[in-house]
């Protein structure tokens, strides 16, 4: 019997690197979406799922702007693709946001020819959240890039979107982990929340760390909120280890962590599955 399986992706910055370890996990049980959601992160690598990316060239993507081993971060800004990298983020001092991403987004789905949502294989909806309005926006048709680009607008960090006359913002400020915007007719719901938790420190945080965390306590609390009216089939949190929001650059880093958090996740969907034949 076919299942129609629905996978929630959530944000979390660099941590979302691991979401590509879960969807290797399912290609692994020849088990395939039949729908996607995604916020931030997840609203990325869904998408480039959903477009038909093989997690290989996802894996390949993500590493050439890691850390090798027995490297440290000059050894990555003297790499000659680094100014590549430069003109595809195009790092800004004015205006409401530091980094403009359009260029890159443009050449990551440019070798999978999706430029709308109706040119992706797997039907994806992503969220984002509206800057005035405070609301959750789901956004499933028309233009992809823009859509991504709103979805993962961290405020601050990147400018907001305007789609439809509305600004939007980062999605994971109204729903982290959109496992309840999957459709009704998914047998199997599974979310995945790569927030993770932070270790207890009496340690004064940086500026960073006290604006990320305080985003993320946010989000957390908006999970524990939903959990309570709505629990997915499976609800799958992947240790990745401690890594700070922005931290790209330890790509290499989290597929060695993450790799391990595949077994857990077969064992759940087997258990499943093997509970609703």
């Amino acid at each position: 019997m076919n299942r129609k399986i629905g996978i929630a992706l959530g944000g979390g910055g660099a941590k979302g690197i691991s979401h590509i370890l879960v969807l290797e996990a399912l290609e692994e049980m020849d088990l395939k979406p039949s729908f996607v959601t995604g916020t931030s992160i997840g609203a990325l690598i869904g998408a480039m799922y959903c477009a038909g990316m093989p997690t290989s060239e996802m894996r390949e993507i993500f590493l050439e702007f890691s850390l090798r081993d027995n490297e440290s971060l000059k050894h990555i800004v003297t790499r000659k693709h680094i100014f590549k990298w430069l003109d595809f983020i195009g790092p800004q001092f004015r205006g409401p946001g530091l980094l403009r991403v359009e260029n890159l987004l443009t050449y990551l789905f440019e070798s999978v020819h999706a430029t709308r949502f109706s040119d992706l294989d797997i039907p994806l909806q992503v969220v984002a959240s509206d800057f005035w309005s405070r609301e959750q926006v789901i956004l499933g048709k028309g233009a992809l890039i823009p859509a991504i680009r709103a979805s993962m607008s961290l405020p601050g960090l990147f400018e907001p979107v305007k789609i439809n006359r509305r600004v939007l913002i980062d999605g994971g400020a109204v729903n982290p982990v959109p496992f309840d915007i999957l459709p009704k007719e998914c047998d199997l719901v599974i979310a995945i929340d790569v927030i993770g938790e932070r270790t207890v420190s009496e340690k004064m945080p940086s500026l960073s760390e006290a604006v990320f965390n305080t985003y993320q306590i946010m989000q957390k609390s908006i999970i524990r909120e939903k959990l309570e009216a709505m629990t997915p089939d499976i609800y799958f949190e992947p240790n990745v280890g401690k890594l700070r929001v922005l931290e790209f650059y330890r790509a290499n880093e989290v597929f060695n962590i993450a790799e391990t958090i595949k077994q857990p996740l077969k064992e759940k969907i087997t258990h499943w599955l093997n509970n609703h034949e």
